[in-house]
């Protein structure tokens, strides 16, 4: 029952053995730098975001977008209208990017435990 696979997203099969524990962590070494390139992303967004609507020099505009990507808020105050609609919408964009990075890095883990859990039973009949 081999396959070819590439990319994280390809996880071993029901009946196939559990994937050993090096090229496991080669797969969340993966999963992190993926997780890493989308959060570097969303952070220049709002760098850019801050910049272009606030004026905001690179430190400040900086501090603002990891505050709200973390989910802390903003640290300065908004000036104008156009500042807090960017800033409402680049909170909501930072939410929905956290929990799709976040499943990136857990999807690896939560997929080798439920996987043990199929190895220890061995294959179904109807496979």
């Amino acid at each position: 029952m081999s396959r070819s696979r590439n990319g994280i997203s390809s996880f071993e099969q029901r009946g196939e053995p559990l994937l050993p524990h090096r090229r496991f962590v080669s797969r969340l070494l993966r999963a992190a730098l993926i997780w890493m390139a989308l959060t570097s992303g969303g952070l220049a967004i709002g760098m850019i975001g801050y910049a272009a609507t606030e004026g905001m020099n690179f430190i400040d505009s900086f501090v603002n977008a990891a505050m709200i990507l973390s989910g802390m808020g903003p640290v300065s105050t908004l000036k104008n209208d156009a500042d807090k609609v960017f800033a409402g919408f680049y909170a909501l964009f930072s939410g929905l990017l956290i929990a799709v990075a976040s499943g990136f890095v857990l999807a690896p883990i939560i997929h080798r435990v439920l996987h043990a859990f199929h190895v220890e039973q061995g294959p179904e009949k109807n496979d």
